[in-house]
């Protein structure tokens, strides 16, 4: 809206995106170190400030793009301390009796958030305008504080920590020691970062490709919304201990129909695969996200979920700048079916190479990486 550009676009969503590439890992060491009710309150009071600025911005239409970028920022060092605590803190709210469904119900939010947000946003500016889109953004975090607060410390399932280490490097070891859950975060690094930039895809496709407005965009993004939830339902009647090859296959069913999605011919076309799209990317996020967290001791959740928040959202600030330069240079068709390529490409060169090893992993202990290292530490 202030520059109709591709690339400024792109650079928004980097700024947005980087300090998850950088801090999340270390937000996964606050999740398993501080208390992590206090820290989601103090993440959700920034990102609601944020919001709030933005809107005061351009209901006294001062709104300058140099601002964007600057919230943009802003809003991702919150969500790069925010995301590993939250998905880790679910455990702590419902207890080991109820975690999958919890983890499938909290899985189901992340990523249906993040595919629907900017399609409902886009309903509401061509409705109200942007200050009222961030406005109702700035509101809607109060309610998640007061939500926190209501929360009793006395009924969380907290459990004893065995050791007092929080070293980055004990999560590192623990992920490239487990095949099932490094195949996953492989695969869903592809997909997030080259297949799920429905911002960029969405805005160029309805208004450079199909010369639609406002309106039409959002409509995208509701439609898109629909395919999510769709996933989402489904999820919730499958069996939650799904494996890496869930995922995989998911990637790369995803993956094919986005390139069909590059070149379809008409708006009609692009907006019935929109929905296949949506649903099938939220069936194989949700089984990814449902995997590691569920195959991951507690002792180092939190770190292991800022890896995985680092890979599931990392990737994003460095390509989104060259998506929105793609489609500026060689036009938004080939860029999108080239993303799809990319991904696709990625979801079978690594079934392939897990099929390769002959095992659909267990899940096992922690002690089977790290106990060494705890042994030291206490003798």
């Amino acid at each position: 809206e202030l520059t109709d550009s591709g690339t400024y676009l792109g650079i928004v969503t980097s700024l947005q995106f980087a300090p998850i590439l950088f801090f999340s890992i270390s937000g996964g060491k606050i999740a398993d170190k501080f208390n992590k009710r206090k820290v989601l309150m103090l993440t959700n009071l920034t990102a609601g400030i944020s919001a709030l600025s933005v809107a005061t911005l351009v209901f006294t239409e001062n709104i300058k793009i140099w601002h964007v970028m600057f919230f943009a920022f802003m809003l991702g060092m919150g969500n790069a301390i925010d995301a590993p605590v939250r998905q880790s803190f679910n455990v702590e709210v419902v207890g080991k009796q109820d975690l999958p469904n919890a983890v499938g119900l909290n899985s189901t939010n992340f990523n249906v958030g993040r595919l629907i947000g900017p399609g409902l946003s886009g309903l509401l500016i061509a409705a109200y305008g942007t200050g009222v889109s961030f406005l109702l953004n700035g509101i809607s975090y109060l309610f998640v504080i007061l939500a926190l607060i209501s929360i009793r410390e006395n009924e969380l399932f907290i459990e004893p920590k065995k050791s007092s280490s929080t070293k980055i490097r004990e999560a590192m070891s623990y992920v490239a020691a487990r095949p099932d859950i490094l195949a996953v975060m492989i695969t869903v690094f592809f997909a997030t970062s080259f297949g799920l930039n429905f911002n960029i895809f969405n805005t160029m496709m309805a208004t450079q490709v199909f010369d639609k407005g406002a309106a039409e965009y959002g409509a995208l993004g509701s439609i898109l919304a629909v395919g999510s939830l769709t996933g989402a339902i489904i999820s919730a009647r499958l069996e939650k201990k799904r494996g890496p090859r869930f995922v995989m296959v998911g990637s790369i069913i995803f993956s094919a129909v986005l390139i069909v999605s590059a070149f379809a011919p008409t708006y009609l076309v692009y907006s019935i695969l929109l929905p296949i799209i949506g649903c099938v990317a939220l069936l194989t996020l949700i089984g990814a996200n449902t995997m590691v967290q569920l195959r991951t001791d507690s002792q180092i959740r939190g770190r292991v979920m800022g890896i995985y928040i680092t890979v599931f959202l990392g990737g994003t600030p460095i390509v989104s700048p060259f998506i929105g330069l793609m489609t500026q240079e060689i036009g938004t068709r080939p860029t999108v079916a080239f993303c799809g390529l990319i991904s696709l490409l990625a979801a079978v060169i690594t079934f392939a190479k897990f099929k390769d090893r002959g095992q659909e992993p267990a899940s096992f202990a922690i002690a089977d990486v790290l106990e060494p290292t705890y042994e030291n530490k206490k003798d």
